[in-house]
């Protein structure tokens, strides 16, 4: 079970940010999670929120500004600049996109047009990359590259599609009864699992099957693992 770090460091660091994620290299994480979206300029960014508001207290949303506007506000990482960081460190990526968005099924294009740039880097670095998405449309639209695409679900009553190559629930639907089945995996399908931060959780998701977990504190999850199993 491999243990990515959840916009990077994120219980040490400010979420998304360069610290962030050069704290996961530090901490041992085996890859890097990240949610894209592209700005008004087509740069795909490392961001959750479709403004900033909840991390710098301003209005700007991301797809209405360059990055440079974004950049006079707060810091924000590219995908270019965090894929040199994970090329360098060989650490895998685990790259959601985010919907609804108003540039809609663009942000799967530009992100294999520029997965596809450095196609050359990522495989003498021989490291997995997956791409994640709430929406079943954005993972159809990425089946025909080599990644391995990530079904994310949030609800119980969300329907587990056989056509996905892997599955990404939270960790919240399989504590206790929360109704979905604990062995999710199906023959080669991989599993997925957000957000894990606690020993619990973390036995949880190995009772299940889970090929990756993601966590805002990696380091702690790698002891963990180390400890239980």
């Amino acid at each position: 079970m491999l243990i990515y770090a959840h916009r990077g460091a994120s219980a040490d660091f400010p979420e998304m940010s360069r610290a962030a994620y050069l704290a996961a290299v530090d901490q041992g994480a085996d890859g890097f999670e990240c949610d894209l979206r592209l700005t008004k300029d087509r740069i795909l960014v490392c961001w959750h929120d479709d403004d900033l508001m909840r991390i710098a207290n301003s209005p700007l949303v991301i797809a209405d500004s360059t990055l440079a506007e974004i950049r006079a506000v707060t810091e924000i990482v590219t995908l270019e600049e965090l894929l040199e960081i994970a090329l360098a460190h060989k650490k895998n990526l685990a790259l959601e996109t985010k919907h609804p968005v108003p540039t809609r099924g663009d942000v799967e294009g530009e992100l294999l047009r520029t997965l596809g740039a450095n196609a050359e880097g990522i495989e003498r670095s021989g490291i997995d990359i997956s791409i994640m998405s709430f929406s079943w449309w954005a993972i159809r639209r990425t089946r025909s590259a080599r990644f391995t695409g990530v079904y994310l679900i949030a609800h119980r009553w969300q329907r587990i599609f056989s056509i996905f190559d892997a599955l990404g629930p939270g960790i919240f639907l399989l504590r206790g009864d929360a109704g979905l089945p604990k062995k999710l995996k199906r023959g080669d399908r991989k599993l997925f699992i957000w957000t894990v931060n606690s020993p619990e959780d973390l036995a949880t998701a190995y009772a299940a099957g889970a090929d990756v977990v993601m966590s805002d504190c990696p380091g702690k999850m790698k002891k963990a693992l180390l400890e239980l199993y």
